[in-house]
């Protein structure tokens, strides 16, 4: 084995599978990297200096290509179901020596070293082994990179084999297709095969937190975005892909602690990541400064197509993937809060894109509120962030994250149970769907606005508001709110045919408490009586 580059204890990479055949490049610099892929033909410059690159087949996660091992650590403890799905121990064996086979296989392996978690309690290594050179800048991007000396003493606590170009053998191999990614918590590996999709290796890491930090530290994992303002107020953002968490909380007014999972433990809300992953459909300067001013040299660009004749992308072409996406170092923001922690947050938002034009743009929950929609995680899989996935459509994932939880819903929810009564911080939820409708016949509600209406709850304007009571989903939303027309406030005044309006909401209330029906065995009734009454 030849090695350039910088790696801690090259024995470890031997115990991980690479053997002599390969020419190992470990921690190259993000200008080395991007150098790497341009030699190789696998990207072009933006003009603005980004690596532009295609992942190919997938354009959005698989999570129908999902497993985590069936072991000790996982039986009783993982609530296995479409999004857990089992793998054995033997099979993944077998499995890892063949992508171990392949990489070896390979002129060049990338090898990565980072961290995952800003709070130094909680950090962990994160070691990824790659075959593309634009994966491994990726996880450079996304992860918290080595300060200092830090690379000399790295322990890599989790390795990560990616590798796009292998294709399992279904029959063979156990997996449903010929890509797949696979969780091992009890040897502390991942593989990720068949796949390009950046966000594969992202959202890897994030389920693997999701385990670790409640089972062993009593931390609560969050799906949301977060930041601090002057005052040293955190606020958080829980919610889906495309919701707003990045558009969000990317806020000139305040500090960036992270855009997408948090950890949220005694002393705080801190980071997981060193990095965003931002969806670039429709992006303007105008619209998303900070996300735009983003795109530099370092920034990598996803399934962007240029304007005929030019390197500027067209951000509002859909030709390859509406999921269009931006991966940047944090410190590509220029307001960041350093380090990416907080404390506790005095304000939660749980985001929702309501396809259906029911719920009102802000409302102001109670404690047993919040726990219901916590649990519930109503919104809608927004276009292109899923394969398969054209337009919004209407959909429950609880905790805001179903797809990266191995564990039942329910012990996040008590978790935040926990810290909301001890902290007592105010919850908002927040509809950034549609007015006026619902997809297809309303608008999306205005950025502006919601803007507006979070300003207005951020300053403390909300906590003097009067409120009106929703009918069917007994929320209180304000009857009026700085920058922000009144009728907005109330969805039932934006629709010309509020009798359809009455209907509809009752039968998006039906499906509230249909999707409840697996919870409610384990819910107190207090979280039962904020049911909406369909």
């Amino acid at each position: 084995m030849s090695i350039t580059g910088k790696i801690s204890n090259s024995e470890d990479l031997y115990q991980q599978g690479i053997l002599n055949s390969t020419h190992v490049k470990a921690n190259l610099s993000p200008d080395e990297l991007i150098q790497e892929s341009l030699a190789k033909g696998l990207g072009v410059l933006s003009d603005q200096g980004a690596l532009c690159i295609r992942t190919g087949e997938f354009t959005g996660r698989s999570p129908d290509d999902k497993f985590t091992v069936d072991n000790e650590v996982t039986h009783q403890r993982v609530d296995w179901n479409k999004f857990n799905q089992a793998f054995s121990q033997e099979r993944f064996e077998k499995l890892l020596a063949k992508v171990q086979q392949y990489l070896n296989s390979q002129d060049t392996v990338y090898v990565q070293d980072n961290f995952a978690c800003a709070h130094p309690k909680y950090r962990i290594g994160v070691r990824a082994i790659t075959e593309l050179p634009w994966s491994a800048q990726f996880a450079s991007n996304m992860f918290i990179r080595p300060q200092g000396d830090e690379l000399s003493s790295f322990v890599a606590d989790w390795v990560i084999y990616c590798a796009p170009g292998f294709h399992a053998d279904a029959a063979e191999d156990g997996t449903r297709q010929h890509n797949f990614s696979i969780i091992d918590f009890k040897n502390r590996r991942i593989l990720i095969g068949g796949s390009a999709y950046t966000g594969e290796i992202k959202k890897s890491i994030f389920t693997i937190l999701n385990f670790v930090l409640p089972v062993n530290h009593h931390v609560l994992p969050m799906h949301c975005s977060a930041n601090v303002g002057k005052a040293g107020d955190t606020s958080i953002f829980f919610g889906l892909s495309g919701t707003g968490k990045t558009t969000l909380s990317a806020d000139p007014d305040r500090y960036l602690i992270g855009d997408d999972e948090h950890g949220w433990s005694d002393e705080g809300v801190f980071n997981f990541e060193g990095g965003c992953y931002a969806k670039c459909i429709d992006l303007t300067e105008e619209k998303e400064p900070d996300i735009y001013k983003a795109i530099r040299p370092g920034a990598i660009l996803e399934n962007i197509v240029f304007i005929p004749g030019t390197q500027t992308p067209d951000f509002s072409c859909k030709e390859i993937t509406e999921n269009t996406r931006v991966s940047y170092p944090i410190h590509h923001i220029s307001h960041i809060q350093k380090p990416s922690f907080g404390p506790a947050p005095k304000n939660i938002f749980f985001l929702t894109c309501d396809a259906y034009g029911i719920l009102p743009p802000i409302s102001k929950l109670d404690p047993a509120q919040a726990m219901y929609h916590f649990i519930s995680g109503y919104t809608a899989k927004v276009a292109g962030t899923e394969a398969g996935v054209t337009e919004p459509k209407a959909t429950f994932s609880a905790c805001f994250g179903a797809p990266f939880l191995p564990l039942h819903p329910t012990e996040y929810a008590t978790l935040l149970g926990e810290r909301i009564r001890k902290y007592n911080p105010s919850i908002w939820l927040v509809n950034t769907g549609w007015t006026g409708g619902p997809y297809g016949i309303g608008q999306r509600m205005k950025l502006t606005y919601t803007r507006a209406m979070l300003s207005a709850a951020l300053s403390g304007e909300l906590d003097h508001a009067e409120y009106a009571t929703h009918e069917v989903f007994g929320l209180k939303y304000p009857t009026g709110c700085s920058n922000v027309p009144d009728h907005v406030l109330n969805p039932r005044n934006t629709w010309a045919d509020t009798g359809l309006y009455d209907q509809k909401a009752r039968e998006l209330a039906r499906r509230f408490n249909n999707n409840f029906d697996k919870y409610r065995p384990k819910a107190t009734a207090e979280i039962i009586a904020a049911e909406p009454v369909a």
